[in-house]
């Protein structure tokens, strides 16, 4: 068994399918709000997961708590956590690792392809990801490669869609591979007024359809990925 922990930075974005794995696979999870400003332990043991959110990575002078959990995240790598970042997650973990994180040149809103590089059929984590699967997106912002990381996918709206560092033990993902039903039509309620027309911003329409048509795959590649990170342990 292996403890997951989450760290969630909005009430609208959950660990969606994440916490259907972690049910599946009998791991016991523990989520805290990043707001909170108190974090999970450091443990060798540990799967910790950062969830998505609104703001920016960068943004600690509105969000003072986003020191402390970028402290907290570095105790967890070198103590030898498995960290998973996703989306704003993913930034976060980026700047901890010494990256820079700015403003994508387009929003990437919708169900795009992704290119995985050569070096992600070498990974112990996305060697057995299909080339080009269509997964979800909601950012605006994006991180450059953190030193030492090797980049696993790239889409043709945004360089860096996932990298991996440590051998795998620690993956950053820009894009959504946890959305489910629910996920969405709360991404909706919640976040409509970001579909402005741009050349990646669907519709909500296209973003509804979207998930019944990608969704069960991404669950399938989500699941994959971090059986991959657990046996890593």
């Amino acid at each position: 068994m292996t403890r997951v922990f989450l760290i969630q930075h909005a009430d609208f974005e959950g660990p969606g399918a994440i916490a259907d794995w972690a049910a599946a696979r009998g791991h016991k999870v523990t989520t805290v709000m990043a707001a909170s400003g108190v974090f999970p332990p450091a443990r060798e043991d540990a799967l910790l997961v950062v969830l998505g959110g609104p703001m920016s990575a960068g943004d600690e002078a509105q969000h003072p708590w986003l020191a402390a959990e970028k402290a907290a995240i570095r105790l967890a790598i070198d103590a030898g956590s498995r960290v998973l970042g996703v989306c704003l997650g993913a930034q976060i973990l980026a700047s901890v690792l010494g990256a820079s994180v700015g403003r994508n040149p387009e929003p990437e809103i919708g169900w795009f392809p992704i290119s995985l590089t050569p070096d992600a059929g070498e990974s112990l984590v996305f060697g057995a990801f299909p080339q080009g699967p269509v997964v979800g997106h909601w950012h605006g912002d994006t991180f450059e490669l953190p030193p030492g990381a090797t980049r696993i996918a790239t889409s043709e709206a945004c360089a860096n869609q996932a990298f991996e560092y440590a051998g795998g033990r620690v993956v950053g993902m820009q894009f959504h591979l946890e959305w489910t039903a629910e996920s969405v039509a709360v991404l909706l309620e919640t976040c409509a007024a970001d579909l402005v027309p741009r050349p990646y911003v669907v519709t909500a329409k296209e973003f509804s359809a979207g998930e019944r048509e990608y969704a069960q795959e991404c669950r399938r590649l989500l699941y994959t990925l971090l059986d991959g990170m657990a046996i890593l342990g």
